[in-house]
């Protein structure tokens, strides 16, 4: 079979999996994404929720360590329970740590593949994204800081899913270039499948998705699309801590939505840096 047919193979399984909704995924990544789905339930108590909690091991012990950090835990009294440990922390946090451990479970069995350096690198990215998304939405819209972390975590989704599936046909690609080029053709359509599969809140779906359209409206009140759109494009400056690679003279919708402007961007990008990384220890 040759270059070109390989490809398409691959392509043909990608688009049979879409179209069923039949996508795979590691056991563990699908039992941390029940958990997240039976948070969503108003009616779901602290004491029903450890109990969930309980049956994944590795979110168990991420709640429990993170009870116990300075950042919320501010007695000397170690947290032991997972009850206490979730009341301590709250859904919205406990939320959060699930999508993130089902990411780095996608991630992780990615560890011993040729695509293990790309997996890093997209989860470093999205971690820093949902931090940059949260700060975004706490301190210049209305919307949950809780949820634009959700959404910034998944805005790449689709590209996980992708890379994570092309280890299966080894030696297909014969570059990068080739790889990344199926990426970024197919990873916006597998990301929608796979948020809709997890029954993610169509707010969350519409950000992710439409992040990148160049046609977003202006409005007086910024939406989460917004945020989202907002913090993929400011990530490269937060890191370099300098925004003069920008072009301020043309800059997406969403930030004039959220009425940043390069000298705003500056004091939010300083003014939030701890916060920031105390976020993202959360979900690292």
């Amino acid at each position: 079979m040759n270059q070109r047919e390989s490809e398409f193979e691959f392509i043909k399984g990608l688009s049979a999996e879409l179209s069923s909704r039949n996508l795979v995924f590691p056991t563990s990544l699908k039992a941390t994404m029940k958990i997240r789905q039976a948070l969503d339930d108003p009616d779901m108590s602290s004491d029903q929720v450890s109990r969930i909690i309980s049956t994944e091991p590795v979110l168990s012990a991420q709640v429990l360590m993170l009870s116990n950090t300075p950042m919320f835990n501010r007695s000397s009294k170690k947290i032991e329970e997972l009850k206490l440990a979730v009341s301590l922390l709250g859904f919205g946090v406990v939320k959060n740590i699930a999508i993130s451990v089902g990411m780095k479970q996608l991630k992780d069995q990615q560890s011993h593949t040729g695509n293990s350096e790309q997996m890093e690198g997209l989860w470093t990215r999205s971690m820093r994204v949902a931090a940059l998304a949260c700060v975004l939405a706490k301190a210049r819209s209305k919307l949950s800081p809780d949820k634009a972390m959700i959404a910034g975590l998944l805005h790449d989704i689709g590209k996980f899913y992708i890379l994570s599936r092309a280890h299966q046909y080894e030696g297909l690609f014969t570059s990068q270039e080739a790889l990344w080029d199926l990426v970024d053709q197919w990873h916006v359509d597998i990301g929608a499948a796979i948020l809709e599969s997890w029954e993610v809140s169509e707010d969350i779906r519409t950000a992710v998705m439409e992040r990148k359209r160049t046609d977003l409206p202006l409005t007086s009140r910024p939406c989460l699309t917004d945020v989202v759109a907002a913090a993929d494009f400011l990530d490269a400056g937060f890191v370099k801590q300098s925004l003069d690679d920008l072009n301020w003279e043309d800059i997406p919708v969403p930030l004039t939505n959220l009425q940043l402007d390069k000298t705003a961007t500056e004091t939010l990008m300083v003014e939030t840096r701890q916060e920031i990384a105390q976020i993202l220890k959360i979900i690292a």
